[in-house]
């Protein structure tokens, strides 16, 4: 198979916001409890928390970690979660069949997010809480004194307020699954009256309404159409969530990045639609703070229990090759897309897996997202390629997609590629002429016979990348054979025309 690809400084598809590198910690499963914490354990420190996760966290340079949720969100009440901890009352938890210590709550998670270099992306309860208890957790969190809600704050250990920026304004709303599900028009009103309050609280802050919580929603794209015609003049963002997975063996899920891709601009065109109606000036930006790979056909009933295995999908090579078919796809699509929260951090469908009492290790698809993350900050180009395409259920998919990074000082380029052919190397050609002089200085490939590899505890670097040889070129021109089925990070340093 042959390819070619050129990259022109000038293509730029606009600049990389570190909230790209975000993420998403909900109070489900293993993530919170046995998960970031768990006191006891040899590698806890003083306050619980496991100081590998904090590490393997700092690994990946997570910006923003969406939190307390997701479903949790809906029935959640914030202030059973802080003050002394023998006051905290145990609670339902109805949207995971679970049970809800409070042994963790904003405080706590504020004090987590410090260690490991992170920041909140706040939410507020849109099922069962009001606009008032909305407005009274940003008044904890970010008033600095001299207020019962600010004060309490400061009387629970922390003197200065926690300047939480971005805060989502509910959860997946257009789900009948939600606790308290509002249609359209319902949650718009209720959004924008919940906004005014909060922004009038602290006028500095930014806010994300609920969009559609899925393509395959029977009210897509036209609930994401109604909220933004009640909020557009008062939000700054409209959330997007996509999780996909690999039914029987499916052919097509290399191609999900397809799927990812017109689901993006199709929430873009929507948005646009109503910026045409009011008239507005303001381009609306998408926050899709859900994506990941997430088997649901394996989800099963179970008993009440605190922190319960849920949701612990182990990620084999072939799901670590489609979420960088992902990556790849947010990357090209970064004029629109300013904040994506991979879902979800420890334990829970995540790059981070710990056992009790035991390690931890990086399942398969922390790669890709730390290539994405360490390596995809600057401006994002548009490459040109030439490749073959294949028929799938999202219609013709080039077999090879690229995206192509400039650093912010303009020395080094990064190119990510994914071959999604499961027989053929891609003989590559990529033209670097637009820039004077380049170097390959780096390039690793993830790939393998076992497409069902994984990694575990007893066998951590089953599935990584490695080094690959270095290619040079005299004209600029790299000629580079891109395995079957394989993730490639080339990168290149430069001297400008």
């Amino acid at each position: 198979m042959k390819t070619k690809v050129s990259i022109v400084k000038e293509f730029e598809i606009g600049k990389v916001e570190d909230t790209l590198f975000s993420s998403f910690i909900e109070q489900l499963g293993r993530a919170v409890y046995n998960g970031i914490y768990e006191p006891g354990h040899p590698q806890s420190d003083e306050q619980g928390f496991r100081k590998d996760v904090i590490q393997l966290v700092k690994d990946l340079r997570v910006k923003l970690i969406r939190y307390p949720g997701g479903n949790f969100l809906s029935g959640y009440n914030w202030k059973d979660a802080i003050g002394p901890r023998d006051k905290r009352p145990t609670r339902l938890d109805r949207a995971w069949h679970t049970i809800e210590t409070n042994e963790i709550g904003i405080d706590e998670f504020y004090d987590w997010t410090q260690k490991t270099g992170t920041e909140i992306l706040g939410a507020v309860n849109m099922g069962t809480g009001t606009p008032q208890d909305a407005a009274d957790l940003i008044e904890y969190t970010n008033f600095e004194k001299g207020t019962y809600w600010s004060d309490l704050r400061r009387a629970n250990g922390h003197e200065k307020p926690y300047n939480i920026k971005t805060w989502c304004i509910g959860n997946e709303m257009d789900g009948p699954w939600q606790i308290c599900h509002l249609d359209a028009d319902e949650y718009g009103k209720k959004a924008l009256e919940t906004i005014k309050l909060l922004k009038w609280t602290d006028d500095s802050i930014k806010c994300v309404v609920c969009g559609s919580a899925s393509s395959e929603m029977p009210t897509y794209p036209s609930w994401d159409r109604t909220v933004l015609e009640h909020t557009y003049d008062y939000a700054d963002y409209i959330s997007i969530h996509r999780y996909f997975e690999n039914f029987n063996n499916d052919d097509d899920f290399l191609a999900s990045f397809a799927d990812m891709d017109n689901f993006i601009k199709t929430a873009a065109a929507t948005c646009d639609y109503v910026k045409a109606v009011k008239r507005s000036k303001k381009t609306m930006m998408l926050s899709f703070d859900e994506w990941n790979i997430w088997y649901q056909q394996n989800q099963k009933p179970h008993p009440w229990h605190k922190a319960p295995r849920l949701l612990e999908d182990q990620y084999s090579l072939l799901d670590a090759l489609a979420f960088g078919g992902m990556c790849i796809t947010l990357l090209r699509h970064v004029d629109r897309v300013k904040v994506s929260c991979l879902a979800q951090l420890v334990n829970v469908i995540a790059p981070i897996f710990t056992e009790p009492g035991k390690g931890s290790f990086k399942q398969t698809i922390y790669y890709p997202y730390q290539d994405m993350s360490l390596y995809g900050r600057g401006t994002s180009l548009t490459p040109v390629c030439r490749t073959e395409n294949k028929i799938t259920k999202y219609g013709d998919v080039p077999a090879v997609i690229f995206a192509a990074i400039l650093s912010e000082d303009e020395s080094e380029l990064t190119v990510f590629a994914l071959n999604t052919s499961k027989t053929e190397i891609s003989e590559t050609e990529i033209d670097l002429r637009s820039f004077e002089k380049s170097e390959m200085f780096y390039r690793t490939e993830l790939t393998g016979t076992d497409l069902n590899a994984k990694n575990s505890l007893e066998k951590p670097d089953a599935v990584k990348p490695q080094s690959a040889q270095l290619i040079q070129s005299d004209d600029a021109v790299y000629h580079i054979p891109l395995k079957p089925v394989s993730w490639n990070v080339m990168r290149f340093k430069l001297v400008q025309k």
